[in-house]
């Protein structure tokens, strides 16, 4: 199995409500042990360089999937589609010798 980011962007103006944040409890369950970190939100933002999306930084998660496709197939479940939002995909790719990375300095 792979890991996938799921970078969460979220439209203008969204603020959470407790429905919003039953939907992302539910989406999590949903996942299961594809789920392997739900990540975190981001409340402070600003891009540096070209970003290439209007949509302000949300969150991550990071799920296993065996493909691009299932991935993309998971990330089509997250909330933040039906407020509006997108959700980004990528495969991460270990590189060797960087397993670690709060110990490379």
């Amino acid at each position: 199995m792979n890991t996938y980011l799921l970078v969460h962007r979220h439209p203008e103006n969204y603020t959470g409500t407790a429905d919003t944040a039953a939907a992302w409890k539910t989406w999590f369950k949903q996942l299961g042990s594809q789920l392997v970190d739900p990540g975190n939100p981001v409340f402070e933002r600003t891009p540096v360089g070209t970003c290439g999306t209007p949509l302000p930084l949300d969150g991550y998660t990071l799920v296993t999937a065996s493909d691009l496709a299932e991935a993309v197939e998971l990330a089509k479940g997250c909330p933040i589609i039906k407020e509006g939002g997108g959700v980004e995909v990528g495969l991460l790719t270990p590189i060797p010798g960087r397993e670690h990375p709060a110990r490379i300095f």
